[in-house]
């Protein structure tokens, strides 16, 4: 039986070079320039058409780094909020997930050589199910694309690994593929910002797009509020519990007039110890 060297064996202290790393990008540079410059925009519009005139459910599929952007790239579909999208992982397919597939549905696999056996086991399954199937794949006249309804090749030149082995130009097209095809559904759909902000409700995109300041600001039963008579050590309760480290001030016609906060209360306390016993929060509140 063959042993795996230890990882923590031979370490050796390495520093980058500047230079070696500039080749390294330029390399990557080339290599994406050459799929841009060799890209069929034909097939490419086909299989934009095709996710957008897809009667069912879209599905992505694809095993190891392909799987990751298959996943990546049917969340994005969903978040358009115009077809129903999801990840099939190919090896549970075959053990019970399949059954998520239907006759309108489309199957996207994505694979860099078009040889990936558990993609190639699950392809007859998914046509049992009488769902229509779509290859993207860089290796030319592969057995996954001969298998598929369509195929979309993605030129690759070479992976920009040293080996030319790890997958880190094929991933980068194909995500750089993906989300184009996406952009392109957004406009010809002419999604406007409400619409995608209704998929996004939290975050930034949600917070920028979605709620305005009544949907998240604090109403009156929720604010610290306090007369400019009020005894200081009175409304310390009033400080501390609403979460908002101050106390807003009101008149007697409940017009804000000041603020006293967290800070002012510590240099208060600083300046006058025991005297704050008799000090209105009028009297020490910043107008």
């Amino acid at each position: 039986m063959g042993f795996l060297p230890s990882p923590g064996g031979h370490l050796v202290a390495s520093t980058f070079d500047l230079r070696d790393l500039g080749v390294l990008f330029e390399n990557q540079q080339r290599h994406l320039n050459h799929f841009f410059d060799n890209l069929d925009l034909g097939q490419a519009q086909a299989f934009a058409q095709a996710l957008i005139d897809a009667p069912g459910a879209v599905f992505f599929s694809g095993i190891g780094k392909s799987g990751f952007v298959a996943h990546k790239l049917s969340q994005t579909l969903a978040s358009l909020g115009f077809t129903r999208s999801s990840y099939l992982p190919p090896v549970d397919a075959l053990h019970g997930d399949i059954g998520a597939l239907f006759p309108s549905d489309l199957l996207v696999l994505i694979s860099k050589s078009g040889s990936s056996d558990e993609l190639l086991k699950l392809v007859p399954c998914a046509r049992a199910k009488g769902a229509r199937l779509i290859s993207i794949t860089s290796v030319q006249s592969n057995p996954l694309a001969a298998l598929c309804d369509m195929n979309v090749h993605l030129p690759l030149e070479k992976e920009a690994c040293p080996f030319g082995l790890a997958p880190v130009t094929s991933t980068a097209i194909q995500m750089v593929f993906g989300d184009t095809i996406v952009a392109a559904i957004m406009r010809v759909r002419k999604l406007t910002k409400e619409q995608y902000a209704r998929n996004h409700p939290a975050g930034k995109i949600g917070k920028s797009l979605i709620f305005k300041v009544k949907d998240l600001m604090k109403k009156r039963e929720d604010l610290p509020l306090c007369k400019e008579g009020d005894m200081i050590m009175d409304q310390l309760t009033e400080l501390t519990s609403k979460g908002c480290g101050c106390l807003l001030v009101i008149n007697a016609e409940n017009r804000l007039i000041g603020t006293f906060t967290d800070g002012d209360l510590r240099r208060t306390l600083k300046s006058n110890g025991e005297g704050i016993f008799k000090l209105t929060v009028g009297e020490m509140c910043n107008r």
